[in-house]
């Protein structure tokens, strides 16, 4: 009996690691540590021309944004960000080209006709480059599996409107 109940617990742990092991997606919280590690200091406000390259939810209270192909910054919001992660769209209120932080808005667009509006509360610019290393470093130790939260504004979420 001992027997059999030691195999089926060493079976059971074996399970549940390989589970964790072959996770797909790297999670959300791993995802924003990695990208707060290669943020710069927070800076007053950002640039873009026209439209956002793409952006990408990094949990309920944070996402970046490419405002060039090579060019990203992380907005910390202000408190949680309902349905962020499952956004059809993203836009910013501020349709000028100047986004700031601490004034601004991220809207998410999902299911509810209403946009739903999140403060900014910092901005950061981000090392587009050191992220993608990063990632393929930990793609070659076996860490994380390519997945499609890899950063690029290709790769992420497209813009709907401006």
């Amino acid at each position: 009996m001992k027997r059999l109940l030691f195999a089926v617990s060493a079976a059971l742990t074996l399970f549940a690691m390989s589970a964790c092991a072959t996770d797909p997606k790297m999670r959300d919280a791993d995802r924003l540590a990695l990208y707060r590690a290669h943020a710069g200091a927070p800076v007053p406000a950002f640039q873009y021309f026209g439209r956002l390259d793409g952006w990408t939810p990094l949990g309920d209270s944070a996402l970046a944004v490419w405002t060039r192909p090579n060019q990203a910054f992380l907005l910390e919001l202000q408190g949680r960000c309902p349905d962020l992660d499952f956004a059809s769209a993203i836009t910013v209120s501020n349709q000028a080209g100047r986004v700031y932080s601490r004034f601004d808005k991220v809207m998410v667009l999902s299911r509810s006709a209403i946009p739903f509006p999140c403060h900014i509360g910092s901005i950061r610019p981000l090392d587009v480059k050191a992220i993608k290393q990063a990632q393929r470093d930990m793609r070659s130790a076996g860490t994380v599996p390519e997945t499609r939260d890899d950063v690029s504004p290709q790769d992420a979420k497209a813009q709907d409107g401006k």
